[in-house]
């Protein structure tokens, strides 16, 4: 398989790896087809703008790769503009995938909304 030099470079130097202890927002969300698993954390601050934005992902490198272009494309970003990501926009930036790997931008993409909607979820409880 042929990966771009941004899928290596992201691959053997992820981004924002980690988790965000008091995170706003967590997104989990995984392939069982694939054994792909990926964690999203992000932390809002004023104007809904994502200040942090961590991930942890358990899968192959392409999965690696596109979790970390997928948190540097919203890191500082407003909700809105994280939401409108979308798997084709990581594909573009880490300079295309395999068409095998492409589920791993999609599951990059789904970590992304799912942490945004664990975020709206936790502000819906406290404005109650």
């Amino acid at each position: 398989m042929i990966y771009s030099e941004k899928v290596l470079d992201h691959f053997q130097n992820p981004r924002n790896v980690g988790e965000i202890p008091d995170a706003d927002g967590v997104g989990t969300v995984g392939n069982a087809k694939c054994g792909d698993i990926m964690q999203m954390f992000i932390k809002v601050g004023d104007g809904e703008v994502i200040e942090d934005v961590k991930f942890k992902t358990f899968g192959c490198g392409a999965a690696i790769a596109t979790s970390s272009m997928a948190t540097e494309l919203i890191k500082g970003k407003r909700i809105e503009e994280a939401l409108a990501l979308t798997n084709e926009a990581v594909v573009e930036a880490l300079e295309g995938l395999p068409p095998v790997k492409i589920h791993c931008s999609v599951l990059a993409e789904e970590a992304v909304k799912a942490a945004v909607e664990d975020y709206r979820k936790k502000q819906a409880q406290q404005n109650g």
